[in-house]
């Protein structure tokens, strides 16, 4: 269907080049850059780039077991869309949530079907909330996925996405802003002219207002993220992600703030 206005075929930034080494191989090579750059004792296998369960049940069965059978792998994170998680794939993963620690990550990006559309999302955001109902319950962690930012969006269109999902049974958030990167339909549109990207003032200052209506329990994952160099076009200031995470705790000490202080 083309894929997502935003999204470069590749992938994450993460991802190796070319075909991938089988998961053992993978996790293998992740596990000692973390030892020796952070001293990391135990490990989540992330099956992060696309959509992670879009495969049976028994392809799907044959790569987790993989990751989970690697020595001080704890558990799996599980990126994925709200339109690909039938009963019986959460049943998979609902198994392995008694001896492993598993989340389930849901790209929803706006709540605005508007918005979903123009951005050829492929769902609109009554399947992620079924999807969100679907897996609560199962001893699964849940993460939201949402882009700040997006072609058309007011302030105001934002926070009805952060209420949205502070709504619902969700565990974890990812937040960060819409990147333009060449090759993709929101690259094209940036490069013409015809959409503007946040500023990091407006960018910082709308994640502190997210924070401030999610309720404390929610694991805030990441505020912000940077694209593929080779094809990055802006904003510019995204690409210092240290920066930003600093602008906005100074923002949330400045206000005196908190996450959760305008939950409920």
């Amino acid at each position: 269907m083309g894929g997502c206005a935003y999204c470069d075929g590749r992938g994450s930034g993460l991802r190796q080049k070319g075909l991938l080494p089988p998961v053992a191989e993978q996790i293998a090579s992740g596990k000692a850059l973390y030892r020796n750059l952070r001293g990391a004792a135990k490990f989540i296998a992330y099956f992060q780039t696309f959509t992670n369960t879009y495969a049976s049940v028994a392809k799907l069965r044959a790569l987790y077991d993989e990751a989970l059978a690697q020595p001080d792998v704890v558990g799996l994170s599980i990126g994925t869309r709200p339109d690909c998680v039938d009963d019986g794939i959460l049943g998979l993963l609902e198994g392995y949530a008694g001896r492993s620690h598993v989340w389930v990550e849901y790209g929803l990006q706006s709540i605005h079907d508007r918005t979903l559309e123009r951005m050829n999302r492929g769902h609109n955001a009554a399947r992620f909330v079924e999807a969100v109902r679907r897996t609560a319950g199962r001893g699964l962690f849940i993460c939201a996925h949402i882009i700040l930012g997006l072609p058309g969006e007011t302030r105001g269109d934002m926070l009805e996405t952060a209420k949205a999902v502070a709504a619902l049974p969700v565990d974890g958030i990812k937040v960060h802003s819409l990147l333009a990167l060449r090759g993709t339909e929101v690259g094209r549109l940036f490069e013409e002219g015809q959409i503007e990207l946040m500023t990091q003032e407006d960018y910082v200052s709308t994640v502190c207002d997210v924070l401030e209506l999610l309720p404390p329990s929610v694991v805030v994952q990441r505020v912000t993220a940077e694209g593929y160099r080779d094809i990055y076009l802006g904003p510019g200031w995204a690409q210092n992600k240290l920066r930003v995470l600093n602008a906005i705790d100074r923002e949330m000490e400045k206000r005196d703030t908190w996450q959760g202080k305008k939950a409920g």
